[in-house]
């Protein structure tokens, strides 16, 4: 169930940063929203999920993970600029996370 409450919180706060790029500053009401509940949610479901995995590879899949969708999202949604030193930085991240994830175990 962690793993699932860990996926829903990745989820959530991509969904939340792409609204936050989606809202201008805070100034369109609907992708605002987006935001406060995108990141509540995000962090809800995490809190949840660290009841039962280790914090270190959690963090590490959730903010790596987060960080590789909201950059796959810009690219798709807002049609933004990719480099090729972008995607090896985006394979570093998950290559990273990966190692973490299984050096580190989740469940205590």
């Amino acid at each position: 169930m962690g793993i699932v409450l860990v996926a829903g919180a990745i989820v959530s706060e991509i969904a939340a940063t792409l609204s936050l790029r989606a809202s201008h500053g805070l100034t369109r009401l609907g992708p605002s929203i987006l935001v406060v509940v995108g990141y509540a949610a995000a962090f809800v479901m995490l809190a949840q999920a660290l009841k039962t995995l280790h914090v270190g590879p959690v963090y590490a899949v959730w903010s790596g993970l987060g960080t590789v969708g909201a950059l796959a999202g810009g690219v798709l949604l807002f049609d933004e600029n990719v480099r090729l030193a972008t995607v090896a930085g985006a394979l570093l991240i998950v290559a990273g996370v990966a190692v973490m994830y299984v050096g580190g175990g989740l469940e205590h």
